[in-house]
């Protein structure tokens, strides 16, 4: 180990509805693991205020994020991107899952920094997602050779308009745990330790995610983040149904090994469609919806929802028999339109079946990017050789 202070060239970019360091895996020498006291320090965690004052996060687990990327060894692939989720409050890394969101920046990112070369007009990335081995089509426009930020796309829960990127999550089943049904049902009932038992739908397409029925928890499933922190004990009770959920789905041993898994599974709230009103006050009809869907990430109610939770939504919606089939309006073969704290999200699923077992073929989203900063960045913890 080295002495506490260090620095590294850095960019600060958003993507879709996060926001992340974005760093060379070139920079970075040795296991990334090993880069978890520095990871920390850059981000200021950790903050019992949760605020990170001291770093680059913002209290949140949206922003409190790192992004490792690198020219691809695969052939099948462009460039490698191993997604970092840093605790705000505890002193800990969590490599086991993708960002979607962030998926957005990484292909500009490469662009920009000359580690891959493409022609001026639509261009197409293959990203190989280290953490959870899966390949990620992203086709975002360059120009000049730099990757196009302006445009006329608008996502909800981002202020403005930003070039679109399409990103296509190719054969996304199993990314956590290796199948799509972890434990081979789309529908079954979990026995949680001190809570009883609870329907559930437990689903790993791009995330492994547990969805819950709202209303077996007495909410209607419209509530925003803030409204879902003040309900007395109530994320208490998620965090030990999603522990109950990661023993099941083989993700952890244990509750106590789950505890440390932050990022996966993600636990959603389901429910049918319903008025509602975002964050920023905007109604948000029933009608122009098809369910509305909560998720809690890193044990706080998310401000919008994350893009992969979203992709595993949309398959579960069509998994016949699942609680979110259940609950969701009829959608045919078009895009799942959900209703969520910062408006409504669209996504697109394309689900079979193999052998009398389901398959996820794709899921697809456009999201923005923009490059926010580019230059050093500073911590003050010991990194590796």
């Amino acid at each position: 180990m080295t002495g506490r202070a260090g620095r590294l060239p850095a960019a600060f970019m958003r993507g879709g509805t996060s926001k992340a360091l974005m760093l060379r895996r070139a920079d970075l020498p040795g296991p990334l693991a090993d880069w978890a006291p520095a990871f920390l320090s850059l981000m200021g965690s950790p903050d019992p205020h949760g605020r990170q004052l001291d770093g680059m996060g913002g209290g949140l687990s949206s922003v409190s994020k790192i992004c490792v990327v690198e020219p691809s060894s695969r052939p099948d692939a462009d460039i490698d991107y191993t997604f970092v989720q840093v605790s705000v409050r505890d002193a800990r890394i969590d490599l086991s899952g993708n960002c979607g969101n962030m998926l957005a920046a990484v292909g500009p990112f490469a662009v920009d920094e000359g580690m891959v070369s493409l022609a001026d007009g639509p261009a197409t990335l293959r990203i190989h997602n280290t953490n959870t081995r899966k390949l990620i089509r992203a086709a975002f426009a360059v120009a000049d050779g730099r990757a196009a930020y302006r445009g006329d796309l608008a996502i909800p829960g981002v202020a403005g308009t930003g070039a679109p990127v399409r990103l296509d999550f190719l054969d996304p089943g199993g990314a956590t745990t290796g199948r799509l049904l972890p434990t081979g049902r789309v529908r079954e009932t979990l026995d949680v330790p001190g809570l009883g038992a609870f329907a559930v739908s437990m689903v790993d397409a791009a995330n492994a995610c547990v969805f819950v029925r709202a209303a077996d928890l007495g909410l209607a499933g419209t509530e925003l983040p803030a409204a879902l922190e003040a309900v007395p004990g109530l994320l208490g009770r998620l965090a030990r149904i999603r522990a109950a959920a990661s023993v099941a789905m083989g993700i952890a041993r244990d509750e106590t090994e789950a505890a440390g898994i932050t990022h996966v599974p993600f636990i959603a709230l389901v429910a049918p469609p319903a008025d509602a009103a975002t964050l920023s006050g905007e109604p948000v009809p029933a009608d122009g919806i098809d369910l509305s869907a909560r998720v809690i990430s890193n044990g706080v109610p998310h401000q919008a929802l994350p893009l992969t939770a979203t992709l595993c939504l949309a398959v579960a919606a069509r998994l016949e028999g699942s609680l979110v089939h259940e609950v969701a309006r009829p959608a045919g073969e078009g895009a799942l339109r959900v209703g969520m704290p910062s408006g409504v999200l669209t996504a697109d699923a394309v689900v079979g079946r193999e052998g009398g077992a389901w398959r996820a073929e794709r899921g697809s989203f456009f999201r923005t990017a923009r490059l926010l900063m580019r230059g050093e960045v500073f911590y003050d913890a010991a990194a590796p050789v």
